[in-house]
Protein backbone atom coordinates (compact mmCIF):
# COMPACT_ATOMS: atom_id res chain seq x y z
CA UNK A 1 0.00 0.00 0.00
CA UNK A 2 1.42 3.55 -0.65
CA UNK A 3 1.78 6.29 1.53
CA UNK A 4 -1.27 8.29 2.05
CA UNK A 5 -1.68 11.72 1.15
CA UNK A 6 -2.06 14.09 4.14
CA UNK A 7 -5.31 15.28 2.47
CA UNK A 8 -6.29 11.56 3.43
CA UNK A 9 -5.59 11.49 6.38
CA UNK A 10 -8.76 13.37 7.87
CA UNK A 11 -11.06 11.17 6.69
CA UNK A 12 -9.39 8.07 9.14
CA UNK A 13 -10.59 10.12 12.33
CA UNK A 14 -12.56 8.49 14.92
CA UNK A 15 -14.24 10.34 17.83
CA UNK A 16 -13.94 8.48 20.52
CA UNK A 17 -14.49 7.91 25.02
CA UNK A 18 -13.36 7.28 27.34
CA UNK A 19 -15.06 5.35 30.62
CA UNK A 20 -15.91 8.81 32.51
CA UNK A 21 -17.28 9.90 28.65
CA UNK A 22 -14.16 12.41 28.19
CA UNK A 23 -13.54 12.83 24.95
CA UNK A 24 -10.78 11.25 22.71
CA UNK A 25 -9.55 12.24 19.13
CA UNK A 26 -8.03 9.15 17.39
CA UNK A 27 -5.91 9.94 13.92
CA UNK A 28 -3.44 8.99 12.47
CA UNK A 29 -0.09 10.66 13.38
CA UNK A 30 1.05 13.59 10.81
CA UNK A 31 4.48 15.27 10.69
CA UNK A 32 3.42 18.39 12.59
CA UNK A 33 2.80 16.25 15.78
CA UNK A 34 6.63 15.33 15.75
CA UNK A 35 7.54 17.50 18.86
CA UNK A 36 4.59 16.72 20.58
CA UNK A 37 4.74 12.55 19.70
CA UNK A 38 7.92 12.93 20.86
CA UNK A 39 6.90 14.97 24.20
CA UNK A 40 4.60 12.08 24.94
CA UNK A 41 7.06 9.03 24.77
CA UNK A 42 9.53 11.46 26.99
CA UNK A 43 6.95 11.65 29.56
CA UNK A 44 5.99 7.73 30.19
CA UNK A 45 7.46 6.98 33.07
CA UNK A 46 10.20 4.37 32.51
CA UNK A 47 8.38 1.45 33.12
CA UNK A 48 5.75 2.92 30.93
CA UNK A 49 8.48 2.72 27.71
CA UNK A 50 9.90 -0.38 28.77
CA UNK A 51 6.89 -2.35 28.34
CA UNK A 52 5.95 -0.15 25.04
CA UNK A 53 9.69 -1.50 23.41
CA UNK A 54 10.87 -4.04 25.02
CA UNK A 55 13.80 -2.33 26.09
CA UNK A 56 14.98 1.05 28.01
CA UNK A 57 14.90 4.26 26.15
CA UNK A 58 14.31 7.99 26.91
CA UNK A 59 12.76 9.04 23.41
CA UNK A 60 12.22 7.10 19.97
CA UNK A 61 15.84 7.30 18.16
CA UNK A 62 15.12 9.52 15.05
CA UNK A 63 15.21 6.67 12.39
CA UNK A 64 12.52 4.68 14.53
CA UNK A 65 10.59 8.47 14.77
CA UNK A 66 10.72 8.89 10.92
CA UNK A 67 9.09 5.04 10.33
CA UNK A 68 6.55 5.90 12.76
CA UNK A 69 5.18 9.24 11.01
CA UNK A 70 5.20 7.45 7.83
CA UNK A 71 1.84 6.95 7.29
CA UNK A 72 0.95 3.95 5.31
CA UNK A 73 4.04 2.98 4.02
CA UNK A 74 4.63 -1.21 3.73
CA UNK A 75 1.20 -1.32 5.30
CA UNK A 76 2.50 0.18 8.41
CA UNK A 77 0.56 3.31 10.65
CA UNK A 78 0.44 5.04 13.47
CA UNK A 79 -2.53 6.72 14.89
CA UNK A 80 -2.50 8.87 18.17
CA UNK A 81 -5.73 9.77 20.43
CA UNK A 82 -5.55 13.02 21.47
CA UNK A 83 -7.64 15.50 24.30
CA UNK A 84 -7.99 19.01 24.64
CA UNK A 85 -5.98 19.71 28.11
CA UNK A 86 -5.96 23.47 28.94
CA UNK A 87 -7.17 24.18 25.45
CA UNK A 88 -3.99 22.27 23.71
CA UNK A 89 -4.20 18.94 21.59
CA UNK A 90 -2.52 16.95 23.79
CA UNK A 91 -1.30 13.27 23.07
CA UNK A 92 -2.73 10.61 25.64
CA UNK A 93 -1.70 7.62 23.78
CA UNK A 94 -0.64 5.67 20.57
CA UNK A 95 -0.67 2.71 18.77
CA UNK A 96 1.24 1.49 15.68
CA UNK A 97 -0.26 -1.26 13.76
CA UNK A 98 0.97 -3.25 10.36
CA UNK A 99 -0.95 -5.11 7.90
CA UNK A 100 0.77 -8.60 6.83
CA UNK A 101 -0.51 -9.27 3.70
CA UNK A 102 0.27 -12.64 3.39
CA UNK A 103 -0.91 -14.08 6.00
CA UNK A 104 -4.02 -11.61 6.27
CA UNK A 105 -3.29 -10.86 9.58
CA UNK A 106 -2.10 -7.40 11.74
CA UNK A 107 0.08 -7.03 14.17
CA UNK A 108 0.21 -3.81 16.80
CA UNK A 109 1.11 -2.30 19.38
CA UNK A 110 -0.12 0.53 22.12
CA UNK A 111 1.04 3.04 25.13
CA UNK A 112 -1.32 5.25 27.38
CA UNK A 113 0.20 8.39 29.03
CA UNK A 114 0.92 7.07 32.70
CA UNK A 115 -1.42 10.60 33.78
CA UNK A 116 -4.80 8.46 31.75
CA UNK A 117 -4.38 4.70 32.30
CA UNK A 118 -7.32 3.42 34.02
CA UNK A 119 -9.61 5.31 31.96
CA UNK A 120 -10.14 3.12 29.68
CA UNK A 121 -8.38 4.70 26.63
CA UNK A 122 -6.85 1.20 26.12
CA UNK A 123 -9.96 -0.50 25.64
CA UNK A 124 -11.54 1.90 23.45
CA UNK A 125 -8.15 1.66 21.50
CA UNK A 126 -8.34 -1.91 20.89
CA UNK A 127 -11.76 -2.03 19.43
CA UNK A 128 -11.22 0.87 17.25
CA UNK A 129 -7.94 -1.15 15.93
CA UNK A 130 -10.10 -4.27 15.55
CA UNK A 131 -12.40 -2.34 13.44
CA UNK A 132 -9.38 -0.60 11.70
CA UNK A 133 -8.06 -4.65 10.74
CA UNK A 134 -11.39 -5.07 9.27
CA UNK A 135 -11.20 -2.24 6.86
CA UNK A 136 -7.75 -3.64 5.93
CA UNK A 137 -9.01 -7.48 5.11
CA UNK A 138 -7.25 -8.77 8.20
CA UNK A 139 -9.23 -12.06 9.46
CA UNK A 140 -6.70 -12.25 12.44
CA UNK A 141 -4.70 -10.09 14.78
CA UNK A 142 -2.25 -9.88 17.39
CA UNK A 143 0.50 -8.47 19.80
CA UNK A 144 3.04 -9.21 22.02
CA UNK A 145 4.03 -8.26 25.92
CA UNK A 146 6.58 -8.74 28.37
CA UNK A 147 5.06 -11.78 30.62
CA UNK A 148 5.45 -9.06 33.68
CA UNK A 149 3.02 -6.67 31.77
CA UNK A 150 0.42 -7.55 33.86
CA UNK A 151 -1.77 -4.71 32.43
CA UNK A 152 -1.33 -5.12 28.73
CA UNK A 153 -2.42 -9.26 29.53
CA UNK A 154 -5.32 -8.34 32.00
CA UNK A 155 -6.80 -5.88 28.67
CA UNK A 156 -5.78 -8.14 26.14
CA UNK A 157 -7.52 -10.73 27.59
CA UNK A 158 -10.70 -8.99 28.44
CA UNK A 159 -10.67 -8.18 24.65
CA UNK A 160 -11.39 -11.71 23.63
CA UNK A 161 -7.68 -12.63 22.74
CA UNK A 162 -6.45 -15.64 22.97
CA UNK A 163 -2.88 -16.58 24.66
CA UNK A 164 0.00 -18.34 23.09
CA UNK A 165 3.71 -18.93 23.72
CA UNK A 166 5.78 -16.69 21.37
CA UNK A 167 8.14 -18.64 19.67
CA UNK A 168 11.26 -16.59 19.68
CA UNK A 169 11.59 -15.86 23.56
CA UNK A 170 10.35 -17.02 26.39
CA UNK A 171 9.97 -13.13 28.05
CA UNK A 172 7.10 -12.57 25.81
CA UNK A 173 3.74 -14.05 25.25
CA UNK A 174 1.72 -13.00 22.24
CA UNK A 175 -2.11 -12.97 22.00
CA UNK A 176 -4.50 -13.41 18.82
CA UNK A 177 -8.04 -13.10 18.22
CA UNK A 178 -10.26 -13.58 15.07
CA UNK A 179 -11.93 -10.73 14.31
CA UNK A 180 -15.12 -10.17 11.81
CA UNK A 181 -14.23 -8.82 8.40
CA UNK A 182 -17.52 -7.83 8.15
CA UNK A 183 -19.26 -6.44 10.64
CA UNK A 184 -23.31 -5.61 10.77
CA UNK A 185 -22.50 -2.31 12.52
CA UNK A 186 -19.84 0.37 11.39
CA UNK A 187 -17.95 1.25 14.14
CA UNK A 188 -14.81 3.94 12.46
CA UNK A 189 -14.05 5.38 9.73
CA UNK A 190 -11.70 3.34 8.32
CA UNK A 191 -14.82 0.53 8.02
CA UNK A 192 -17.05 2.83 6.22
CA UNK A 193 -14.08 4.09 3.57
CA UNK A 194 -13.14 0.51 2.75
CA UNK A 195 -16.96 -0.37 2.58
CA UNK A 196 -17.55 2.04 0.10
CA UNK A 197 -14.54 1.66 -1.52
CA UNK A 198 -15.88 -2.17 -2.12
CA UNK A 199 -19.26 -1.02 -3.28
CA UNK A 200 -17.51 1.05 -5.94
CA UNK A 201 -15.56 -1.30 -7.09
CA UNK A 202 -18.08 -4.25 -7.08
CA UNK A 203 -19.66 -4.77 -10.79
CA UNK A 204 -23.41 -4.22 -9.26
CA UNK A 205 -22.57 -0.60 -8.28
CA UNK A 206 -23.17 0.91 -11.72
CA UNK A 207 -26.17 -1.33 -12.17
Amino acid sequence: MSTLRLDDLKQHRDALRTRQGEALNLRFVEPRDTEEFQHYFRSLSTRSRYNRFFGAISELPKGLLSEFLDIGAHDRFTVVATMMVDDFETIVAEARYALHAETLTLEFGLSVGDRWQGHGIATALMKNLECRAAALGAEHMFGETLRSNETMISLARKSGFAFINHPDDWKLVRFDKEIDVAPKDIPCASWRLAALSRQAASPSASA
